[in-house]
């Protein structure tokens, strides 16, 4: 399985790691279990047309308004988007897992469920700053589903 990824703070790396960590772990009780390739996008990152579907995985960094009635400005995680819209990748993309954090109520996640809109793909799951180690085995689990819906 793909998933690209931006992390400014480090939290989103951290939880894309541990969610590698646990595929190996679920590989190595059981061959046919999928792994985690992982790239992680940022200002410095060519874009360039992915071969493969990916799942997105990006934080929530907003400035101005509150995001819903009054709007908002995607700060820092551009790059994602940018890269997420080159080419034929939109098409690859098969849905977003958002992080952020709960004391931002209504702006939790939202950068990733705009990407879902924008993109037209799933916002599939969320998690607050690196996740817990029960979010990131329901994650997987979910990413596994979903991948071999979208790949067989």
């Amino acid at each position: 399985m793909n998933v690209l990824y931006i992390s400014i703070s480090g939290n989103t790396r951290s939880f894309v790691q541990r969610l590698q960590h646990i595929a190996e772990e679920e590989n190595k009780k059981d061959s046919n279990a999928f792994i985690i390739h992982a790239k992680e996008i940022d200002d410095n990152t060519p874009e360039e047309a992915e071969n493969e579907p990916f799942f997105a995985c990006v934080p929530t960094y907003l400035e101005g308004g509150n995001g819903l009635d009054n709007g908002d400005q995607e700060i820092l995680t551009e790059s994602l988007r940018d890269y997420i819209e080159f080419q034929d990748n939109p098409e690859l993309c098969l849905g977003v897992i958002g992080s952020g954090n709960k004391n931002f109520n209504e702006q939790y996640c939202l950068t990733a469920k705009q990407y879902a809109s924008q993109f037209n793909v799933p916002f599939l799951a969320d998690f607050e700053l690196r996740g817990t180690d029960n979010e990131i085995r329901s994650i997987y689990q979910l990413l596994c589903n979903k991948w071999q819906a979208a790949t067989q």
